[in-house]
């Protein structure tokens, strides 16, 4: 069977910090590794599709064969374990796939304390196009403590987050801190959990929530705990209100942008929101005549 490992040659990239304690054969070996892993995808898949005509038996021999020959140069002399966990934590920072960071973390104990220190590591974590629940995304959110960027929208099928893992979330260390949270077609949430969430988000300057069902209730314990709040998205929240909508733009005075597509609201609401704010963009734009408006009194 043939298999790619161009995408793990970057792994090979080390910092020359690094370089007297790794060799070129440790090096190879961490190469290895991961070649394994690609090798278990693509003899799975050739064992898929293969003839007719090649026996099972046949297939079973070839798997075994090459997993045997991956595994005995990675055995060869055995000294991957013997790598920093400073520099695996680098190293895993690099794997932007979480089923490779299990895989990673089922080789040892040491390997498993690599994956959880690159996780602290990151600032940024997207679930984006992945099947996730509540408790696999706590479980990761938790030990990222330098989270600066969460992204949980929904954009498959079968990944749902419900209130129940936005209530685990605000748990995390890292939610204080958070600067961007996103939510978008999270339909399983309500403002339950987004309160509660957004109580802790006292930091937060980028917020989309939109493709959910919250109502003003959200709107308002965002306006009350997210004072450096810059930009909002409530595209398609059609349960809320022109009274939600005054309220945020009153009280987070830093708001700079706020989309508000979708949303039954009157025209009077987007002038109401202008004389509070004059600067505020309201997105998409054309949706407000500004030229019209700015001619119009403001008492």
């Amino acid at each position: 069977p043939h298999f790619t490992v161009f995408p793990f040659l970057s792994l090979l990239l080390i910092p020359d910090v690094y370089v007297s304690e790794l060799g070129k054969c440790q090096r190879l070996h961490l190469l290895y590794f991961f070649c394994k892993i690609q090798l278990d995808k693509t003899i799975s898949r050739v064992s898929q599709f293969s003839r007719p005509r090649i026996s099972k038996l046949v297939r079973i021999q070839r798997r075994r064969r090459w997993r045997g020959l991956v595994e005995m140069e990675v055995e060869k002399e055995g000294e991957i374990d013997l790598l920093p966990i400073d520099l695996l934590a680098h190293i895993f920072t690099l794997i932007t796939c979480f089923k490779d960071l299990a895989q990673a973390s089922s080789v040892s104990r040491k390997w498993r304390q690599g994956v959880k220190e690159s996780l602290a590591r990151r600032d940024k974590l997207s679930f984006s196009g992945w099947k996730m629940d509540d408790d696999s995304t706590t479980r990761v959110v938790c030990l990222a403590f330098s989270l600066k960027e969460l992204d949980i929208s929904r954009s498959r099928w079968g990944c749902q987050i419900t209130d129940q893992g936005l209530y685990q979330l605000a748990t995390a260390k890292c939610i204080s801190n958070l600067s961007s949270i996103s939510l978008w077609g999270s339909t399983g949430i309500t403002d339950r959990g987004v309160i509660q969430l957004i109580s802790r988000a006292t930091s937060l300057q980028h917020l989309n929530i939109g493709g959910t069902f919250i109502t003003d209730t959200s709107l308002f314990a965002v306006a009350d705990s997210c004072q450096e709040l810059k930009t909002i998205v409530l595209w398609g929240c059609r349960h809320v209100t022109e009274e939600g909508l005054l309220v945020l733009v009153n009280k987070c005075r830093k708001l700079e942008s706020i989309n508000v597509w979708g949303l039954r609201v009157p025209l009077d609401c987007f002038v109401g929101l202008l004389t509070i704010s004059p600067a505020l963009q309201i997105r998409p734009k054309g949706m407000v005549n500004v030229e019209r408006i700015s001619m119009w009194p403001v008492f």
